[in-house]
């Protein structure tokens, strides 16, 4: 009997639960802060003005430095820099729960910015290298999925409880028993992936150019509220952002050793599935951004209703992601179950453009909510096929490159719905509506929009990424038809 078969395979799912537990610590800080950010202000005495930079000091880092994080991963090896990231987080995460004053939370929140991208950056990379068996590959990224589409869900929960009971400090102290957990497992259970390591002939510039033009680009996209799309301050930091990256661009074609090879965008389910990324992230943010203003807002819920609110979709997530998706995808092929669940997805957020004022959680919510759950075909779906043609020297790119695109499709999709459902509400009051009306308004074109991302996946999808074909010899297994 082959007792070491079954020793590594347990490994690897340990390995997997403390990538994950990295990745839900990560997601859930996001959410958790933001129920927060009252009781926050209130005690640390932030202007309104400043209180933004305590989500801001960790969005501009995290989603800046993913790219780089996950090339450094090839180069140095996964493992090491999932450890250095998810230590470094927990120890900002402590930094900001003893924070006495402004300055300091949003210094440790920046760290926590930094940490966290150098965590997530790897993930992908580090589990297409831990699973090559397509089926155990398959559930893999549907534990990983699972993880991505109900962490902000649990966060409201959590961050409602936790600052209510405790006290808002206890948002980032409970970081430090998952972080502690997650490090033991690594530790004992991710092999040792060291890369080639660092020369003189790594891409030292492109790395600066792609590094600080993400920088500069999130940095442009989360001030947008502020500065509004058409002010000088947005344009000409867009204007820079976008040359610093299309130098970056020309210096992949040029470099001897590029950070990111271009050869890895000829493959259509890379490319496609990254571009279909940032816009189904966009439209998932988005949502989650409105929605929650939609029922703290004109419904009046409290931020336990709210998380409870999500509750339906994050059960139909959990059972598509841990038990059905990734069966379905090796039986039918990315393309085929990212097409089926994108329909149900946008006909949830259409229905939701239409809740009325007084909407009822059961006739007026529930049935999105069920629709919405879909997303639990679509998320694996869609990491599967993004990283389907990665090949191992590249997976951290890949995988720093996925979760760039889920940033910055956050980021614009956010402050693209932010601008809109503001403009929409504030001509909705000129008009003389009630309040309610003008910001259910404005909720509603903000749906409006999201579904708009959806659909532009729907044709995304079929458009770009190959048509699967049948295995050769008959097999159930569905291959790309071409890259």
């Amino acid at each position: 009997m082959n007792h070491s078969g079954t020793v590594d395979a347990r490994a690897r799912w340990l390995g997997l639960s403390a990538l994950c537990a990295g990745m839900f610590m990560i997601i859930t800080d996001g959410t958790v802060v933001n129920v927060a950010l009252p009781t926050i202000k209130h005690e640390l005495g932030f202007a309104q003005a400043d209180l933004a930079w305590v989500v801001n000091a960790f969005v501009v880092p995290f989603g800046g430095l993913l790219l780089l994080a996950g090339k450094l991963g090839d180069l140095v090896g996964r493992k090491r820099v999932f450890l250095v990231g998810l230590v470094a987080f927990t120890l900002a995460s402590l930094l900001c729960g003893l924070s006495g004053s402004q300055g300091m939370l949003i210094a440790a929140r920046f760290a926590q910015g930094v940490a966290g991208a150098l965590c997530a950056g790897v993930v992908l990379g580090k589990i297409t290298t831990l699973f090559t068996e397509p089926r155990d590959l398959g559930k893999a990224f549907g534990l990983f999925s699972f993880v991505l589409t109900s962490a902000g869900a649990v966060g409201l929960v959590l961050g409602g409880v936790l600052t209510e009971l405790v006290g808002w400090n206890w948002i980032f102290f409970i970081n430090l028993p998952v972080g502690a957990a997650a490090t033991l497992l690594a530790v004992r259970c991710l092999d040792d992936d060291r890369g080639p390591g660092l020369s003189r002939d790594t891409d030292f510039l492109g790395a600066l150019l792609v590094t600080s033009g993400l920088v500069l680009g999130v940095y442009t996209m989360v001030e947008v509220p502020k500065n509004g799309w058409g002010s000088g301050t947005t344009l000409g930091l867009g204007a820079v952002a976008a040359a610093l990256l299309a130098a970056f661009v020309v210096r992949q074609l040029t470099a001897a050793n590029p950070i990111a090879p271009p050869r890895l965008f000829r493959s259509r389910r890379l490319s496609g599935g990254n571009a279909l990324h940032a816009f189904y992230v966009a439209a998932a943010l988005g949502v989650f951004f409105v929605c929650t203003l939609f029922l703290q807002s004109v419904l009046g819920y409290s931020p336990l209703q709210i998380g409870l609110t999500f509750l339906p979709m994050t059960a139909i997530t959990a059972v598509l992601t841990l038990y059905l998706t990734p069966r379905l995808i090796v039986r039918y092929g990315e393309r085929t179950i990212l097409l089926i669940g994108l329909v149900p997805v946008a006909l949830g957020l259409a229905l939701l453009a239409r809740a009325p004022v007084d909407a009822r959680f059961v006739t007026d919510l529930l049935p999105s909510m069920i629709l919405l759950g879909a997303g639990g075909l679509v998320v694996p779906a869609l990491t599967a096929t993004a990283m389907a043609d990665a090949p191992p020297e590249d997976s951290g790119l890949a995988g720093g490159l996925v979760t760039t695109m889920q940033q910055t499709g956050g980021a614009i999709g956010v402050a693209v719905l932010a601008a809109f459902t503001t403009s929409r509400t504030a001509d909705l009051a000129a008009q003389g509506r009630s309040a309610a009306d003008a910001l259910a308004g404005g909720y509603h074109l903000g749906f409006a929009i999201t579904t708009g991302f959806v659909l532009t996946c729907l044709l995304v999808a079929a458009v770009v990424l190959p048509r699967p074909a049948r295995a050769a010899g008959g097999g159930k297994e569905p291959v790309a038809a071409e890259q």
